[in-house]
């Protein structure tokens, strides 16, 4: 390789590092801004409940895919760490839903907040071609109703929320 090959390959490598560096920048920026937005709207969380009565649904083991203002199913909440995926486990008692997440604050949904729970085929970017995203539809104590996603290991599980859900 010549000397004018490396220095022109050196200025190119630099610039493509440059315009990378530049478009993680913007993306960053823009999360945080959406964050900034969405903080009156979603307020704070419910608070965790002292005690709570024997699971109605066992555990169900899955990801958190995030949660979403309705009825925008891509518009992923950014406030918090309610916008990153992760491992957790849901579990449905008589006064609601504990969603424990793996790296992240567990999500309490009170049983009056919850206006529906179904299946759907995508939320917060996460797309299947099949129902494969449990949606749990509530109302946070701001007022704003949010979906929040969650994906099981083992989709068959799905009917023992929805059924739950109908009785």
């Amino acid at each position: 390789m010549n000397t004018g090959t490396l220095v022109g390959s050196l200025i190119m490598a630099a610039i493509v590092a440059v315009l990378i560096a530049v478009l993680i920048q913007a993306m960053m920026r823009g999360w945080r801004r959406r964050a900034e937005r969405q903080a009156e709207l979603i307020g704070s969380l419910p608070p965790m409940p002292d005690t709570v009565g024997p699971a109605i649904v066992p555990p169900t083991k899955g990801l958190y895919v995030g949660s979403t203002l309705v009825p925008h199913w891509n518009d992923r909440v950014a406030v918090g760490d309610l916008g990153f995926r992760t491992k957790a486990v849901l579990t449905r008692y008589p006064e609601g839903i504990m969603l424990q997440r793996s790296g992240g604050m567990p999500i309490w949904i009170p049983d009056e907040s919850i206006t529906e729970i179904r299946t759907e085929r995508g939320i917060a970017g996460k797309a299947l071609t099949h129902e494969g995203i449990l949606a749990i539809r509530w109302r946070l104590p701001s007022g704003t109703e949010i979906d929040t996603g969650f994906r099981a290991n083992d989709r068959r599980e799905y009917s023992l929320w929805v059924e739950q859900e109908a009785a």
